[in-house]
């Protein structure tokens, strides 16, 4: 019995390792959309039998970060841009009534886990960490919707986030990864308008702030729609 744990032990241990590492390429795009995820070639890759890879990639399929074909190969999900119109209408909701509602509410402990979020956003921008920008600026928002304490929005926002991960990851390159200092800004401004419990300027900052994204998004798509990757418009 004891044999037995410990090897369950050890197993989710590689499923956690390799799910960790391939999530991270994913996000940050070192993975292409589209790109082939075989079983053999990443069990070699990592040292590991094929039930660790497989739990891993299970696990990535519920993020919506993976696909199975219906051959039964595994690759990288594509991203849908014809899509991308609906999501930014149910981004923009969710910025407007997390941050106004978090603007309705007092908690010391979720408005001091906000501002080191925000500082962790910061760092990162300094930096030019994309991928530590796009981790903390997630965190920062659902830490934002959990001050609203509406548990359903903060679950809901938090599944958007995720699934704009690789757009944000798209666009920060744009910039070649050096962030405008406005997004710092727009956060600091939310975090006042909160704090001060101006539940108006919480919206008008929370639509701004979505606004400039979207904008900024859909220029980026316009102008290199044509670039190689894995683009899935049905």
């Amino acid at each position: 019995m004891a044999n037995e744990q410990e090897n369950v032990r050890v197993r989710g241990s590689g499923t956690q390792s390799v799910y960790a590492a391939l999530r991270r390429e994913i996000l940050s795009m070192a993975l292409d959309p589209g790109s082939p995820l075989d079983e053999v070639r990443l069990s070699e890759r990592f040292k590991m039998s094929r039930t660790p890879i497989r739990e891993a990639l299970l696990r990535l399929a519920t993020e919506g970060l993976v696909t199975t074909l219906p051959n039964r190969n595994t690759i990288v999900a594509t991203i849908d841009f014809a899509g991308l119109p609906t999501y930014f209408e149910a981004l923009t909701l969710m910025y407007r009534v997390t941050t106004r509602g978090a603007a309705g509410r007092k908690d010391a402990d979720i408005m001091q886990r906000i501002r080191a979020r925000q500082k962790e956003f910061a760092d990162a921008v300094t930096a030019r960490d994309a991928f530590g920008m796009i981790e903390a600026n997630r965190e920062f928002h659902v830490a934002i919707a959990e001050l609203a304490g509406n548990s359903y929005y903060t679950t809901f926002f938090a599944r958007l986030l995720d699934e704009g991960r690789r757009i944000l990851r798209l666009y920060y390159s744009t910039f070649d990864d050096r962030l405008p200092r406005q997004y710092v800004d727009e956060h600091e401004q939310m975090i006042a308008a909160i704090e001060a419990g101006d539940v108006d300027r919480a919206d008008r900052l929370a639509i701004d702030h979505a606004a400039q994204i979207v904008r900024q998004i859909q220029e980026y798509i316009a102008r290199d729609l044509e670039r190689p990757l894995a683009i899935e418009i049905s």
